[in-house]
């Protein structure tokens, strides 16, 4: 269950779930609170259902009705963030021999700061058996807050189908086609939402002084956000606008990413990202800021390196090493590539789950 099907990290990973656990013999829908498309259509074409709520006002009970319905011979729903879970929770309250009500927290848990949401999250996870976190970062984070109680609490990293980003010669080429990007062009590439969190300001910010030393650079964003216009805004101010290319919405990122010399992630704050760890499958050097899940992927100076959130001259001292020295960026990509493929897959995301879900049915009911 999730707020919506919408391209993202989150809908990203839980695309990729269910097609594993449709694949290996589970019975799998997936209910988005929200009018949804994104990845709705590769999930159809599978074989997995997408169910539709059609949110239309702040808790929708016409959402919670037809959750209820969905919900009906099902052994588990599977909430993923907040607002699923509390939809879950309610709709399930009463359901004779109703299914187990697991979540899955994705990130920090920025939003709870907001006061209302923090306080229906929390008692929707009174109807929760089991609530999983996608790094041990975002565990304690929950658990060391009191949110989370940690006898409920267990981590289960988030995975990629590896086999996709698999780099090659070929395929270097063809992204580089697909993005307008010249051979000799020295690219440094992101892909997020275009929102503050991100961070994409900072990544601009420092273009200039690694122009000055590269002037084939490129800079390209891949995502669509709130912030499109103010950064298209920032590159002409910064002087860099022919040097920075912001692709908007894309669903073929996996193709485009072998395009990349260097990935760079300045992230505020993470949980465990999906566009990092694509990254990391795809060979590439990393630049990343050392938040919430970041440092549980990218172990410095080993399979990338970490700077400090917010620091524009560790950004632009890590992002110049790795632009100076293409043996370094072989060393460290090949070496985040052998992390993922070990620790990453989507096998190993679907097998976790498939021991928390079993954890979950065979747990005494919630206090």
């Amino acid at each position: 269950m999730v707020d919506s099907l919408e391209f993202g990290g989150l809908e990203r990973v839980v695309t990729d779930l269910a097609l594993e656990q449709h694949a290996n013999g589970h019975q799998v829908s997936v209910f988005s609170i929200n009018h949804t498309q994104g990845f709705a259509p590769e999930l159809t074409k599978a074989g997995v259902p997408v169910l539709t709520g059609g949110k239309t006002r702040p808790f929708d009970w016409g959402v919670m009705s037809l959750l209820r319905q969905a919900a009906k011979g099902v052994d588990i729903v599977h909430a993923h963030n907040f607002t699923p879970n509390y939809y879950a929770a309610a709709a399930l309250l009463g359901l004779f021999r109703g299914p187990a009500l697991v979540g899955t927290c994705h990130d920090m848990g920025t939003r709870l700061s907001n006061q209302k949401l923090r306080l229906i999250y929390r008692c929707s996870l009174m109807r929760t058996k089991r609530v999983a976190m996608v790094g041990q970062q975002v565990l304690e984070r929950y658990v060391g807050s009191g949110m989370v109680p940690r006898d409920r609490a267990s981590t289960v990293l988030n995975g990629i189908p590896v086999e996709r980003f698999c780099p090659t010669p070929e395929r270097r080429i063809e992204a580089r086609n697909r993005l307008g990007l010249g051979e000799r062009d020295l690219v440094i590439g992101c892909v997020g939402r275009l929102v503050g969190l991100k961070n994409h300001q900072l990544l601009l910010s420092v273009t200039p002084a690694l122009v000055q030393e590269h002037p084939n650079l490129r800079v390209v964003i891949i995502g669509y956000g709130e912030l499109e216009s103010t950064l298209r805004q920032q590159a002409v101010k910064l002087g860099i606008q022919d040097h920075v290319l912001i692709t908007g919405k894309r669903s073929d990122v996996a193709e485009l990413l072998p395009a990349f010399d260097v990935f760079a992630l300045p992230s505020q704050t993470e949980g465990l990202s999906i566009a990092l760890l694509e990254a990391c499958a795809s060979g590439l050097a990393v630049v990343a800021s050392r938040v919430g899940g970041n440092p549980e992927i990218i172990q410095h100076e080993e399979t990338g390196l970490l700077v400090e959130a917010n620091d524009a001259a560790a950004l632009q001292q890590g992002l110049q090493r790795l632009l100076n020295d293409p043996p370094l960026r072989m060393r460290l990509g090949s070496a985040a590539a052998r992390w993922v493929a070990a620790n990453a897959s989507t096998q190993a995301l679907r097998e976790a789950y498939d021991h928390f879900y079993h954890a979950a049915l065979t747990a005494s009911h919630p206090s």
